[in-house]
């Protein structure tokens, strides 16, 4: 977060309701001081919006004008409550409900089942995928893993669209929503479904938003106790709204007008959720009388990059594009986007990850740089990449971090801790909070320097490690915290699934990349195809995609890479298109006429690949002669089931030698050489520089660093060039 819409991370609460408005921008304090009749923010990227609404909250409850208890505000994720509860507490509010639609709903279907319809309330299914597959085995229907996934999509679509299991093949025709099987199946599979969860008593989380609107729609009594409960209500991202989502919200107002909405069209990127625009664009009218605030102050983003994600809307068409907003950057400038072509994907992913490592070697904390991609497939050529590069890297979307076995172990351990206080022996010679917690967490499996390798232990490790950072950074921003405070902190986040940044380099899909932000960049695989994707066939498809690069885009500070490889593999044919969506953009690919605000700026390069790329023609399988094109088999010069010819002892012996590396230098054992490289170099036995370097994920870095010792260990010499051996 920058200066401007963050001074520290746990601020001092205000003394007065007027310090609240305090370092707000005239936009943001005019959002503060709406606090009667239908509000509606628009919010471009980095404009503060948070900052904004929470303010507008404490501001209202502080000066005595708003009751704590009848707000209500509602978000989309978890975290993002979490993280508004927080603010909400540092600005001396700390008793209003800041809560996703879902927990919303559940809370209120909880209490009211019992007065409504008796009983308690059937269990809640967490995963709807095993239910989905009984369904299709009682249709008779085959479906594959990949089909079972987008067949749960596609009944969670149908459920948040009001659209009943009979009336599916034909709101999925009047969508254009492609179907992954035939709609008659589908339906039929939805309506077992359904009939299944009947006979088991098992609701899903579509049904929580479902029977909470029945309930509120049949018992006028139980929706007069509720809106007597909630008299205020603030909705932020609500261009992702679902028409299930719209109904809710509505009966939960009643016909009172106290509602402030938050968000903006151009980053609806989740319509094939059931999420759209509609209410947000619609809002006026539904409410004429509405105060409208603009937020178009970039915090967060350098001119360069506020001028590119402008010119990238300033193409697109649609009712969206008709609100766009034009933003201003508060930034000093910074270096112009680069563009840059590469002849293959492997060459792509090498080529960023060098440019990876020179932005860490310049200062640049690999925790603070992202590469962003359209699907989560193409992450493995950057894993591998970045991997070969030496660079530590995490993936968005692995298992909750307060949902790991060795966080929940540590969290009971501080707390046990906390109440023991001064009687705990281990906190003796603890000075301060982050010797008690290093203190604690040593016993559970944490210590100064990480284990070698990559598997579990280290994870563990890691997990244990971000727990010591994160109270560091507590430390610092309340230095009188005790371990009982930092064990609440905990606790909020845990509920809140706030993970503590890990090190690393972050791997992400476009849309998991949504509500998040770094230093610098990468946008990889622009090409026709995939950005936009193949499967986006109307003009409104379209600009979605365009709506979805344009939040890629806008998550960057200051530094952005935008880069496209004319061939999958290296030696292929090189038929592929940069996206249309940089045309205009990049220097010299025709401009934008008389739109002032979208010129080509930044430079475009060639990337270069390492010196492998000259080799002619596709890479071929040396056992079967196969044209390889995944980069694992690349790496093998073999179809991954084709047999091996690796000499057991010697990977044994490499591996050995990298564990040994691995320690000395603090890193994770794939930062020496991944499993597949060790596996490359066990089947090839080279001899020389040359035969060594030809093997993919030995760079020149590698070579000169390890070179010596991985020759001499495939020369037989067990001991390398270990200098205490004589």
């Amino acid at each position: 977060m920058t200066a401007a819409t963050h001074s520290t991370l746990f601020p001092q609460v205000p003394e007065t309701a007027d310090a609240v408005l305090d370092g707000l921008d005239p936009e943001q304090r005019e959002v503060a001081l709406a606090l009667n009749g239908p509000v509606c923010v628009l919010a471009g990227a980095g404009t503060g919006k948070t900052r904004a609404i929470t303010h507008r909250i404490a501001y209202g409850v502080r000066a005595g004008i708003l009751q704590p208890a009848s707000v209500l505000a509602v978000t989309f994720t978890n975290r993002a409550a979490g993280e508004m509860r927080g603010r909400l507490r540092q600005l001396g509010a700390g008793g209003v409900q800041a809560r996703t639609f879902h927990s919303a709903a559940l809370r209120q279907l909880q209490f009211f089942w019992p007065k409504a319809v008796g009983g308690e309330l059937p269990r809640l299914l967490e995963r709807k995928v095993q239910l989905v597959a009984d369904a299709a085995a009682r249709c008779r229907i085959r479906l594959d893993r990949n089909e079972l996934r987008d067949v749960t999509g596609e009944i969670e679509w149908a459920k948040v669209t009001q659209t009943v299991p009979a009336d599916y093949p034909a709101a999925v025709a009047k969508s254009v929503r492609e179907a992954p099987r035939d709609p008659a199946e589908i339906g039929q599979i939805y309506a077992m479904y359904e009939q299944l969860k009947r006979d088991r008593s098992v609701i899903d989380f579509e049904d929580v938003l479902l029977l909470t609107v029945g309930i509120l729609q049949d018992r006028h009594d139980i929706a007069d106790q509720i809106r007597r409960q909630y008299q205020h209500f603030v909705v932020d991202e609500y261009q992702d709204v679902s028409p299930l989502q719209q109904r809710l919200l509505d009966l939960w107002l009643g016909d009172r007008d106290n509602l402030c909405v938050v968000g903006d069209a151009s980053q609806t990127i989740y319509s094939f959720t059931g999420a759209t625009p509609d209410h947000l664009l619609n809002f006026r009218t539904r409410h004429p009388g509405a105060t409208v605030v603009k937020l178009v102050r970039d915090y967060r983003s350098t001119p360069q990059v506020v001028h590119l994600a402008n010119g990238l809307l300033s193409q697109a068409h649609g009712r969206a594009a008709e609100h766009r907003l034009e933003l201003i950057s508060q930034r000093d400038p910074g270096p112009e986007p680069v563009y840059t072509e590469y002849a293959d994907e492997p060459a792509e992913a090498e080529g960023t990850a060098r440019r990876i490592r020179d932005l860490i070697a310049a200062g640049v904390p690999a925790g603070e740089i992202a590469v962003l991609y359209r699907i989560n497939a193409q992450s493995e050529v950057y894993e591998q990449a970045l991997a070969d590069a030496g660079v530590p890297y995490q993936l968005r979307g692995a298992e909750r971090f307060f949902e790991r076995q060795e966080v929940r172990e540590a969290g009971i351990a501080l707390r046990g801790a906390a109440r023991a206080g001064a009687n705990d022996s281990l906190l003796d010679d603890a000075e301060d909070l982050p010797a008690q917690v290093r203190a604690v967490l040593s016993t559970k499996g944490w210590t100064t320097r990480p284990p070698a390798g990559s598997g579990a232990v280290r994870d563990r490790w890691e997990s244990l490690a971000a727990l010591v950072r994160l109270a560091e950074d507590f430390a610092r921003a309340k230095p009188e915290a005790t371990l009982s405070d930092l064990v609440a902190e905990l606790d909020e986040r845990a509920a809140a699934q706030h993970a503590p940044t890990v090190q690393g380099v972050t791997l992400a899909s476009l849309h998991a990349a949504k509500g998040l932000e770094w230093d610098a960049v990468f946008l990889v695989g622009l090409t026709e195809g995939m950005m936009p994707i193949t499967y986006a066939k109307t003009d409104e498809q379209v600009e979605e995609e365009r709506r979805l690069l344009y939040v890629g885009v806008t998550r960057s500070r200051v530094h952005l890479t935008l880069s496209w490889a004319l061939s999958r593999s290296p030696g292929g044919r090189a038929n592929r298109r940069p996206s249309r969506f940089l045309k205009g953009l990049r220097p010299g690919s025709g401009s934008l006429g008389a739109v002032g605000s979208g010129g080509a700026s930044g430079s475009v390069e060639r990337g270069s690949g390492p010196r492998r790329r000259g080799l002619r023609g596709p890479a071929r399988c040396r056992v079967c002669g196969t044209t390889l094109t995944e980069a694992g088999a690349m790496k093998l010069m073999r179809c991954e089931d084709c047999p091996s010819d690796m000499d057991e002892g010697l990977y044994e012996r490499l591996r050995d030698w990298r564990s040994e590396q691995a320690r000395e230098l603090g890193q994770p054992a794939y930062c020496v050489f991944t499993d597949k490289t060790l596996m490359a170099i066990a089947e090839r036995v080279p001899a020389t520089d040359g035969e060594l370097a030809s093997i993919s994920g030995v760079g020149v870095r590698k070579l000169d660093r390890f070179g010596a010792e991985v020759l001499a260990i495939c020369a037989g010499e067990e001991g390398g060039t270990d200098e205490d051996e004589v």
